[in-house]
């Protein structure tokens, strides 16, 4: 039996090594053809020695130039995703998974769907911000769409035989992070080390922090109403500390449909792959601790206050989406630097998201991903000054 193609970008970030620790159970019947990181080349080195990969992705410049010289295995080393066109043939590859980290995810993604029979993507920023780019390419090619976040694909396992229009609102539910049952008077004490404790996922310090100010929901929801075309007044937030349950779909016949499973990413993933036996995980039975307490509520918005953005956002594909991104990615390397204390990088968000010249931006649809790129560079210039 010929083995599925499979590309893994991001192979060296949390979900792009569990994807890995996946397929390495898998070799006899997915064959890895191209990996990608932005600077860990020493990893994807062994990564590709593992897995007898010959192409490599380096996308940042001066690492790039550092593996070069390291590059004792003779791999095939590059610097641009556009490469891709020129090592493969159209739908050659059965799965890509798109776990680039930032709007740098947004290009390979839109590329991907020429290349690919099956698209998964875990990169927020390119769902929010090019998500009409993205879906316009998937349509031209009929490539399979595969959301990976466990709230996403949640949604998109519940509705499989389902029609859509049926559906009357959506859960998404959020852990609280660290600070769920923190005072708020208590908030200006916080420091680094204690907004990168989430009590339920291994994460990286970035979404780690976007957890903790629950504003990873509010990019989540953005994310739903994208992928699903539906209208935000549909989708609700609702706080389960225990990360078991992660979406829920009320019905206009009053059903009410749940997914549940372990606060663990190998589970989408596996099943986006279609492998049916989990391997991986230790509980095998229903785990009755949680469902018997789901202690379900609503977001506190006094100690969650980046959670009311959401009632600035347009229905519409728009380049504000961009701006939130790129704000929130600003003032959170911010706080990661030691720069700014956690609640002024918290107020900074808030601030800066509802300055009038941003918000002028909610009425103009994206046309390309330079214009996304442009803006998001523009932002970046503009918090410069405004932080002098």
């Amino acid at each position: 039996m010929q083995k599925k193609k499979v590309i893994v970008l991001g192979s060296t970030g949390s979900i792009g090594l569990n994807t890995l620790k996946i397929l390495k159970k898998q070799k006899k019947n997915f064959q890895i053809v191209l990996l990608s990181t932005n600077k860990n080349f020493k990893k994807i080195f062994k990564q590709a020695e593992e897995f007898k990969v010959k192409n490599i992705i380096i996308s940042n410049y001066d690492y790039f130039i550092k593996a070069q010289k390291f590059n004792k295995h003779r791999f095939n080393i590059y610097n641009n995703f556009s490469q891709i066109k020129k090592l493969f043939k159209k739908k050659e590859i059965f799965y890509s998974m798109v776990a680039i980290v930032g709007l740098d995810g947004l290009k390979p993604s839109i590329l991907l769907s020429k290349y690919s029979k099956n698209l998964a993507i875990v990169n927020k920023e390119a769902i929010i911000c090019g998500w009409y780019l993205i879906k316009s390419e998937l349509l031209k090619y009929k490539t399979n769409f595969i959301p990976i976040d466990s709230e996403h694909y949640s949604i998109f396992s519940l509705l499989k035989n389902d029609s859509i229009n049926n559906v009357k609102n959506f859960f998404i539910t959020a852990s609280g992070g660290p600070f769920l049952n923190t005072l708020k008077k208590n908030f200006h004490k916080i420091k680094l080390n204690d907004a990168l404790k989430h009590p339920n996922w291994k994460m990286g310090k970035k979404i780690s922090i976007d957890s903790s100010t629950l504003m990873n929901k509010v990019f989540e929801v953005i994310e739903a109403k994208n992928i699903f075309s539906i209208n935000y007044n549909q989708i609700k937030v609702l706080i389960h500390s225990n990360s078991y349950i992660h979406a829920i779909l009320h019905y206009k016949n009053g059903l009410i449909k749940l997914a549940a499973h372990e606060p663990d990413m190998k589970i989408p993933i596996m099943d986006s792959l279609n492998i049916i036996d989990n391997q991986f995980l230790k509980k095998k039975l229903i785990n009755l601790t949680f469902l018997n307490k789901l202690d379900l509520r609503f977001v506190d918005i006094k100690k969650f206050p980046l959670i009311t953005i959401l009632k600035s956002l347009p229905n519409k594909n728009s380049l504000y989406e961009t701006i939130l991104i790129t704000i929130n990615d600003y003032y959170v390397e911010m706080f990661i630097n030691k720069k700014i204390s956690y609640n002024q990088m918290v107020k900074s968000i808030y601030n800066a998201c509802h300055l009038n010249e941003f918000l002028f931006y909610r009425s103009i649809k994206p046309k390309n991903v330079d214009e996304i790129y442009k803006l998001r560079d523009f932002v970046r210039l503009k918090l410069n000054l405004l932080s002098i």
